[in-house]
């Protein structure tokens, strides 16, 4: 079975708050650094910023299609068994088990 495709316009409305957040947080860096030590003093915070919506961007991306790959399983109730729903479960504590602690 092949999984949905992610929902490009829903997924690029909710990363458009972030986006601008961390623009105004690099604009914030080079407005607020010392004159003269432009590069120097926000290099890094705009770094940060950037990798940050890196990360959220691809997260979501994967949470976005999991959630559609979820929802696109008939319940098990609908199945008449409940070894679906076990199995479901499974795989949602497995992939929390394997999610990245930063």
């Amino acid at each position: 079975m092949a999984l949905p495709r992610l929902d490009r316009e829903a997924y690029q409305d909710q990363m458009r708050v972030e986006f601008e957040r961390v623009l105004q947080e690099v604009a914030d860096a080079v407005d607020n650094a010392p004159q003269g030590r432009v590069i120097r003093d926000n290099d890094e915070k705009a770094r940060d910023a950037l990798d940050r919506f890196r990360k959220i961007a691809y997260e979501k991306a994967i949470q976005m299609k999991v959630n559609a790959a979820e929802a696109a399983v008939p319940p098990s109730a609908q199945r008449g068994n409940g070894e679906e729903e076990a199995e479901q479960g499974e795989a949602i504590c497995q992939r929390a088990d394997r999610q990245r602690a930063d």
